[in-house]
């Protein structure tokens, strides 16, 4: 038996997936700042973070699904400075992420969307409200109607459900 052997092997590899999560934990904070930049409307600052997400994502190894989580922050980041600023949300392959991560970062743009929907509204600004739950509703739309294997997509129902329940919600408080 050579488990010794395999032991040196295996903390090896634990050492470098201990690496790994720790660098894909600092790419997943910076995606979040980069969000939190366009809730405070610094898009600027917004981007500059996406980009350094971006840096950070491809020097992550593909290990397994492990880059999933990765991808689906940075297309959520992405997305949402994109509606921010008026702008097309970049395709999947213009992000260079995997369609399963990136259709579950979109769904969770739409919740930051919402957020800029009932800033819109507390600001008198209706107008704006509005094209942000447009954005929203375009969303949904495309990919509200998907439906795939839980062991492909983990958790598309669940977002597509939460998604229509955060649609219903701004569309009330749209029409009060």
């Amino acid at each position: 038996m050579n488990v010794p052997e395999m032991e040196k092997v295996l903390l090896e590899k634990e050492k470098e997936l201990d690496s790994y999560i720790r660098d894909e934990r600092g790419v997943v904070r910076i995606c979040a700042k980069a969000i939190k930049e366009v809730h405070n409307g610094d898009l600027a600052e917004a981007k500059e973070l996406a980009a350094r997400a971006k840096s950070g994502m491809e020097a992550l190894p593909k290990i397994g699904n492990r880059r999933r989580m990765v991808e689906q922050e940075y297309t959520e980041a992405v997305a949402f400075i994109a509606v921010a600023e008026g702008g097309e949300i970049p395709s999947n392959h213009e992000l260079g992420v995997e369609p399963e991560p990136y259709l579950l970062g979109l769904l969770d743009c739409i919740g930051e969307i919402k957020r800029l929907v009932v800033e819109q509204l507390r600001g008198g600004n209706r107008e704006k409200a509005e094209h942000y739950f447009m954005r929203m509703e375009s969303i949904y739309d495309e990919i509200g109607h998907l439906h795939f294997s839980g062991a492909l997509i983990p958790d598309l129902r669940h977002k597509q459900d939460v998604c229509r329940s955060l649609l219903e919600d701004a569309r009330g408080k749209l029409i009060k």
